[in-house]
Formats: C-alpha cells, sequence, structure tokens
C-alpha cells in the first residue's frame, strides 16, 4: 500500500506538472501559424529548396506576414512585408538584434566573428570593428582615395583587354577586395598576386558551389549531410583554406607588431588581444581575430562585386540608359578627373541607377537571418527566445505599390517627376536596424565611384543581341547572383 502511495503521489505531482507547464504555455500564446511540420523533414515539402524566397512568397499569401516554418527541426518565423519587417528590426531593434545561424553559415563562421556571433560577444566584437574601421579611414577621405585609385587600375585593366568580349567577373572581384584588403592587411595585392588569386578563386567557386542541390539540402538536414559526400564538403573544405590564408598573415603581423604605430585592422585588434591577456573572459583571442577578419573579407568582397558584375549586365540590356547615365557623367565629372562621392548628389540619374541596381538584383532575398534575444509577444503572436527571424527583404525592395512594376529595371522608381533623387524608406539593401550591415557606407562608396568610371570611359557592348539579355538571377540558399555572360568595352 505504502508503494501504492508513493507512485500515486509521483504521477500527481507528473500530471501537476505537466498542467502547470500546458497553462503556462497557454498564457504566454501560440506561435505564428505555417504549414504543417514533418518529423525530421520539418517543411520541406511545402518548401522548393532550390528557391526559398519563392516558396516563402507563396506561403506568405496563405498565412499572412507573419508565419512560422520549420528547417528541420528547427522552427524559424518568417516576416513578410515593409511594415512587419520596420516593426521588428527598427521599433524593436533590441528584441531582434540576435543573430540567427542557419546550419551551413554556422558551419563555416563558426558563430565567433562579427557577422555571425550573438551576446556581449558580438557587441563588444561589433564596437570594436566599427571604431577601428573608421580610424582606418571607412567613411572617410582616405578610402574614397584608395576606392579612386583601385578604380584607376581597374580601368587600365579593363583597357588592356583591347575590345575583346570576356566576363568581367574577376576583374570586378580583385578591384573590390582591395579595398577591404587594404584596410584589415594593411595593402592592396596586386593583380597577379598567385596568393591572392588563389584566394579569389576560391571564393568564386564557393558562390557556385551555393547553386549545388546538396549545398541546398544542407540547411534541412546538417546532421545528416555532415557524413554524405557533395559540393557542400568543398565548399566547407574552402572556407578553411581561406581560414589559413588569414592565420599565416596573422601570424606574419604578430611578428612585427608594433603596438605604438598599428598599421591596419588586425594590428590594431592584436594590441586589443595583447590588452586584454589577463582576462579569462575576454571576447578579443586569435580565433575570434581570424573569423573577424574573415567576415570583413568576405563581405565586403562578395556584396559589392556581385552588385557590380549583376549591374554591367543588366545596362547592357538597356544601352538607352546608359547613353543618359554618360551624359550625366560628361556635363558633372568630365573625362579627365575621378568620380567621387561628392559628384553624387549633382548626378540624380546616375545615382538612381546605382538604387535601381540594387534594388532590383534583391542580392539578399532573405536577409541574413535574425534571431530575438528574449521571450516575446509580436502582433499577437508569441515567439521564444533565441527564435531564428527570416526578416525577408525582397517583398520591400519589391513593393508594387512603393516600385511599381517591380520585376522591371526603372531608374524611374528613384526619380521625382523633375528629374530629382527620390529617397525610399523601402530601400533597404543592407538591411536595418542594430545588424545593418557595418560596411553599408563603403559598399555604396564603392558601387557608385566604380560603376561611374567605368561608363565615363567605355560603352558597353554585349555579347549578344540585347534582346536575348537574361537578367533573372541565378537564385541560391541565401544570394541571388547574375547569370555568366561576356561583354566589350569599347572606350569612348
Amino acid at each position: 500500500m505504502e508503494l501504492l502511495g508513493t507512485v500515486t503521489i509521483f504521477l500527481l505531482v507528473c500530471i501537476s506538472c505537466l498542467l502547470v507547464a500546458t497553462w503556462s504555455r497557454s498564457q504566454k500564446g501560440k506561435m505564428p501559424p505555417g504549414p504543417t511540420a514533418f518529423p525530421i523533414l520539418g517543411s520541406v515539402l511545402q518548401l522548393n529548396p532550390w528557391n526559398i524566397p519563392e516558396s516563402l512568397k507563396e506561403l506568405s499569401k496563405k498565412y499572412g506576414p507573419v508565419f512560422t516554418i520549420h528547417l528541420g527541426s528547427e522552427k524559424v518565423v518568417v516576416l513578410y512585408g515593409y511594415d512587419v519587417v520596420k516593426e521588428a528590426l527598427i521599433d524593436q531593434a533590441d528584441n531582434f538584434s540576435g543573430r540567427g545561424s542557419l546550419p551551413l553559415l554556422k558551419k563555416l563562421l563558426q558563430g565567433t566573428g562579427i557577422l555571425t556571433s550573438n551576446g556581449e560577444t558580438w557587441k563588444q566584437i561589433r564596437r570594436f570593428t566599427l571604431t577601428t574601421l573608421r580610424d582606418f579611414g571607412m567613411g572617410k577621405k582616405s578610402i574614397e582615395e584608395r576606392i579612386q585609385e583601385e578604380a584607376r587600375f581597374l580601368v587600365e585593366r579593363i583597357r588592356n583587354t583591347k575590345e575583346r568580349p570576356f566576363n568581367p567577373g574577376n576583374y570586378l572581384v580583385h578591384a573590390v577586395s582591395n579595398i577591404i584588403c587594404s584596410v584589415i592587411f594593411g595593402d592592396r595585392f596586386d593583380y597577379e598576386d598567385k596568393k591572392f588569386l588563389t584566394l579569389i578563386d576560391l571564393l568564386e567557386e564557393n558562390n557556385n558551389l551555393q547553386n549545388s542541390k546538396s549545398t541546398q539540402l544542407y540547411n534541412f538536414f546538417p546532421t545528416v549531410m555532415d557524413y554524405l559526400p557533395g559540393s557542400h564538403q568543398k565548399l566547407i573544405e574552402n572556407t578553411e583554406t581561406v581560414n589559413s590564408f588569414v592565420l599565416e598573415i596573422i601570424a606574419e603581423h604578430q611578428k612585427t607588431l608594433d603596438p605604438t604605430c598599428p598599421r591596419d585592422f588586425i594590428d590594431a585588434f592584436l594590441y586589443k588581444v595583447e590588452q586584454e591577456k589577463g582576462n579569462a573572459h575576454s571576447e578579443f583571442t586569435t580565433e575570434t581575430l581570424s573569423r573577424t577578419t574573415i567576415d570583413l573579407f568576405l563581405a565586403g568582397t562578395g556584396t559589392t562585386s556581385t552588385t557590380l558584375r549583376y549591374g554591367i549586365t543588366i545596362l547592357q540590356k538597356y544601352p538607352e540608359i546608359v547613353e543618359k547615365v554618360q551624359k550625366e557623367i560628361d556635363s558633372v565629372i568630365g573625362r579627365d578627373r575621378s568620380p567621387s562621392v561628392a559628384d553624387r548628389s549633382q548626378m540624380p540619374y546616375t545615382d538612381a541607377v546605382v538604387h535601381e541596381i540594387q534594388r532590383f538584383i534583391d542580392f539578399l532575398p532573405i536577409n541574413v537571418p535574425h534571431a530575438v534575444t528574449k521571450d516575446i509577444k509580436f502582433r499577437g503572436y508569441f515567439i521564444p527566445k533565441d527564435t531564428m527571424i527570416f526578416p525577408m527583404l525582397h517583398p520591400i525592395l519589391h513593393d508594387n505599390k512603393e516600385f511599381p512594376n517591380p520585376e522591371k529595371f526603372d531608374p524611374g522608381h528613384f526619380l521625382n517627376a523633375d528629374g530629382t533623387f527620390k529617397r525610399s524608406d523601402y530601400f533597404m539593401p543592407f538591411s536595418a536596424g542594430k545588424r545593418i550591415c557595418a560596411g553599408e557606407g563603403l559598399a555604396r562608396m564603392e558601387i557608385f565611384i566604380f560603376l561611374t568610371a567605368i561608363l565615363q570611359n567605355f560603352t558597353l557592348k554585349s555579347a549578344v543581341d540585347c534582346k536575348d539579355i537574361d537578367i533573372s538571377p541565378v537564385t541560391t540558399t541565401l544570394a541571388n547572383i547574375p547569370r555568366p555572360y561576356e561583354v566589350s568595352f569599347l572606350p569612348r
């Protein structure tokens, strides 16, 4: 009888705990609705792993601007539309300032750099990074002069192609990469430097590997895919090679470090590591430095070079737009001096073209994932702490009320009736809120100066008829990238 009583009491306690837990969950509320999730598979049957943005667009029509999907066993809340993204990333910036990590990003970047870290690590590393980048010229005249110098190198390199058709992708990547390299590594690389070329080739290969089926599936089934062969394994291997390259540079810097005269971002970070040696909980370690450097290198190279590469293929399709840009360039800048950021305010049409390129290509349609930093109530729904968030950029940049006929490339989206430049709150290709891209200012300078310098010196001649140019993107897990193409640059 005594045993029976003990068992009875135990069962009553268990039932009570279950009821309390159920009541607690009911008090917090329900998560946003969404498609049925299956064990292990999650929402994979309702999502196209090779075009997730399009799948999410269709789900938003059924479930509204806030809904839940499952990547494998992980819940993800999708925010679809300008109002709901603004409410989250700007009006409730602190609550949505966490970094959600897709399994592939977590595998590649380890969660220790500025891009994928969270909490106190992220706060300290971001604060230090922004301050140090400003010290080394970000947002100042000195960095603009570096971009202008690199643009002159790029123009001369293009001129040496002697009007033959070629894919300018590598030239653009080299030029853009040299800007961030000069800040974090202390110097630009010669275009023929073997290590530099190998590094860029790895980045380009990774861009292509993102299109593979195994890479796309990794975010749904990371545990299984870790044990299977495929392109995702090569992607991981290439990223580790990039990390080894960075570690070599860090080791060279350590040998010649002069704390009184830091040469670049790595020197400044190494000095910070030395200062905090006695702090067992310091966020500043060699590992954090290598990952932060990789984050800056990848972000400072890939986004801007892809935007320029995509922009050139779009402009080939619309020679009449190129003519208008060149007319404005001739009027404001002429042919004899380098374009500058100050010229932008006097060149509304060119500025509109640059903005429209960024809007149209929709480089990161899903956005880099966020996460909520605590349990929150949002639009009547309960979202638990650490839940991953997709604050979608695609429906904002392609909003048909803000940008009529958004699937068409039209600089008029950013022009007033009188031809002056028209700003838009919906223009957020760099995201918004506390996780906005740290290099936004640099990217904007680079895109304007590089593109203007190219059109100042060359007219674009497509290798195919204009009407046959396909400007639709190749969609990967995270990014939209342009299709391969060739173009001839005809001196003006």
